[in-house]
């Protein structure tokens, strides 16, 4: 081999180590890289985690509006298919809100009754009506609590249909006087007080027409 050759050779092979290191060199993170990286990583979760929180209870509320709205529709519906008096009643079973849909103003035994949203667990959502207690005797089905307010927890009542789809009258044969209202709402953090997230369906006296409303709207009218 002449010395051109080695002199080729040699510079052939510094080039191969060099191109090597450079390869190993950018090949991997350093340790610094790395942990800025999770830092990063960390700052966006914790600035994510709030608002993906408020999404779920936000859908969670949703959910149990649409179970509160499902069951005095589907009240109505019977009672004015089968012309006879058909009721929805509400209340907190084992710190879950649950309905009940029945025919007449009895409400029937626990174990019949549903959770307003299929997944609800316990104490993710409040439940507020203005009704008189269901655990009455009787039942005072379309009347409400004195001063015609929201309730606190654990809140229940009746809300009673007749043949014709209209609001029936009260236990006491009475018209039904004032706006009938069932709420739901997330709870504050580790305790029972509802958060300003709510929801509510009210319905109209004697017509007993339904609306949704949100926050401070859910108060009685009349």
């Amino acid at each position: 081999m002449n010395l051109l050759q080695l002199h080729t050779r040699n510079i052939k092979n510094k080039h191969r180590c060099s191109a090597r290191d450079s390869y190993e060199e950018n090949a991997g993170f350093t340790m610094i890289e790395l942990l800025v990286s999770l830092l990063m990583v960390g700052i966006l979760a914790a600035i994510m985690a709030p608002s993906w929180s408020g999404f779920v209870q936000r859908q969670r509320l949703n959910k149990a509006l649409d179970g509160v709205l499902s069951a005095m529709q589907q009240a109505q519906t019977e009672a004015k298919n089968k012309k006879l008096t058909y009721s929805a009643s509400f209340k907190v079973i084992d710190n879950i809100p649950k309905y009940v849909v029945y025919q007449g103003t009895t409400a029937p035994s626990d174990d019949s009754w549903k959770r307003l949203a299929t997944d609800l667990e316990a104490k993710q959502v409040l439940l507020y009506t203005n009704l008189t207690s269901l655990t009455s005797t009787p039942d005072y089905y379309n009347t409400t609590v004195t001063g015609k307010s929201i309730s606190t927890i654990p809140a229940s009542g009746t809300i009673t249909f007749d043949y014709m789809g209209a609001l029936a009258s009260k236990a006491s044969g009475s018209n039904a006087d004032t706006d009938l209202i069932v709420m739901v709402a997330i709870p504050n953090a580790g305790t029972n007080t509802a958060s300003g997230s709510k929801r509510c369906v009210i319905v109209r006296t004697l017509i007993g027409g339904m609306q949704t409303a949100t926050g401070s709207n859910c108060q009685p009218t009349t």
